[in-house]
This record gives C-alpha cells, structure tokens and sequence, in this order.
C-alpha cells in the first residue's frame, strides 16, 4: 500500500510512566491547527472537492451545528471517521439523587471511527530523534473531572505532566499561563496558586476562567543546570476547555 501521509515527531523523556527510568515517547510536531474554511480550501485547491470552498465551509458548518444539537439530546453519532457521544461525569450518592452542576458534568466524547483507522496504514512516521533541551508539556489532568488532556475545573487541580517545566527565575515573562483562544487574554496562575512545582510535574489551581477554549503556556528559565539567561515557552498542543 503507497505511503499517502507523512508525520514528524520528536522523542521526549518519559516522566508519566515510572517503570523504565530511561525510555521515550513520541510527540508529533504539529504544523499548525487548521479551521474549518482552511480545511475546505485546502479541499478545493487539491480538486478533492467538486463544490467551492465556500460552499463546503457552509454545509459544513451547518452540518456541526445539527451534530451539535443532537449530541445535546442524547443521541450518538457515527460519521465513519469519528463518533461522538454525550457522557455524565460524578457520582451518584443515591437512587433519588438528581443531577447537579456542583457535583456532576456534561463531557462529549469523540473517537476516532472505522474509516479514519482506514488511513493508519497510508501514514509514514519519521522519527526526528530526541528532541533538544527545550522544555515541553506532556500531559495535562483535571483532577476534579478526571479527563486527560480536555476539561479545565476553575478553582480546581490541574496536574501537568512534562520536560524541565519548573518554574523558576526571576524574569517577569514566568509563570503559568491560561491563553483564551478566541480573545488571547493570558489568565496567570498566582504564586500561591502552584501546589507542586518539580521538573516534571506542576499541580497547580485552576483560575476562574469564564466559559471558554484555552491553550497553556509555561514560561521559565528552569534548567537541569543553572538558570537559562532568557525564559522559554513550553506550549502544550491541545485545547483545553472550560465549560
């Protein structure tokens, strides 16, 4: 079968397992984050679409919106390369206990589907080797939901897992940092507010961030041996959302 696609990845220490001292994980190197009328252009200029992108871009939109509002009755959905499904996070204490958003929370859950596995085997992946000394996020949990990578609890714990993410120096450019997607806004995380502060791990509270899509950033001049002279970012590659 010919190689249709092509991944680049680095590898990374492997600080969220601790039975091998000494092994890696790959991280993609993600080019960027592609919208939805990028998609639909990028369609259109390869003549894999038989309409404009604009019409495309319009349909899909539309598509989403009504795949949205079945989610929120309760249905699933299966689109052949994803499924999707609605989920209630929390406990129960009792038979006649009712749903509470104190308590309990509305997770949607997407997987991928039979016609994306399909493609796995038309990907190349081309490791770059280990990648340099620069720090980098691995992982992120919101304690109170227990999702990976996904749900942000404000006034919560948010364990990060990673590479040399300590915050340390005193440059005013460090810290930790919650980034709107939609406005930009960059919500810091007090001081006070950073429960762990090691290499490899940070627990830390999540702010009061309103409803809303988030990158995180952790700015330091952490090194394993002396403080760098000029603080560098590690950026983590998924959306975190607050609901």
């Amino acid at each position: 079968m010919p190689i249709l696609h092509k991944i680049k990845a680095y590898l990374y220490d492997n600080f969220l397992t601790k039975d091998n001292p000494n092994d890696f994980i790959a991280r993609t190197v993600s080019e960027r984050s592609l919208s939805v009328k990028q998609i639909c252009e990028s369609a259109a200029n390869r003549g894999g679409a038989d309409v404009s992108a604009g019409a495309m871009e319009h349909a899909t939109e539309l598509f989403l919106k009504e795949m949205a509002y079945q989610l929120c009755d309760g249905y699933s959905v299966n689109t052949g390369y994803f499924t999707a499904g609605t989920q209630i996070r929390g406990v129960f204490d009792s038979p006649s206990e009712t749903f509470n958003s104190t308590k309990h929370s509305i997770l949607f859950q997407f997987n991928q589907g039979e016609k994306l596995r399909a493609e796995i085997p038309n990907i190349e992946i081309n490791i770059l080797g280990v990648a340099d000394a620069s720090s980098a996020i691995l992982q992120v949990k919101d304690v109170k939901s227990g999702t990976i990578n996904d749900i942000l609890t404000p006034g919560r714990n948010l364990k990060v897992s990673g590479s040399k993410i300590k915050v340390a120096g005193d440059a005013a450019a460090n810290g930790i940092f919650f980034i709107n997607t939609d406005t930009n806004d960059r919500t810091q995380v007090e001081e006070s507010e950073v429960v762990v502060n090691n290499p490899s791990e940070l627990i830390v509270i999540i702010p009061a961030l309103s409803a809303g899509t988030y990158k995180l950033e952790v700015v330091t001049q952490y090194s394993a041996s002396k403080l760098l002279k000029d603080p560098r970012t590690a950026e983590f590659d998924k959306v975190l959302t607050v609901q």
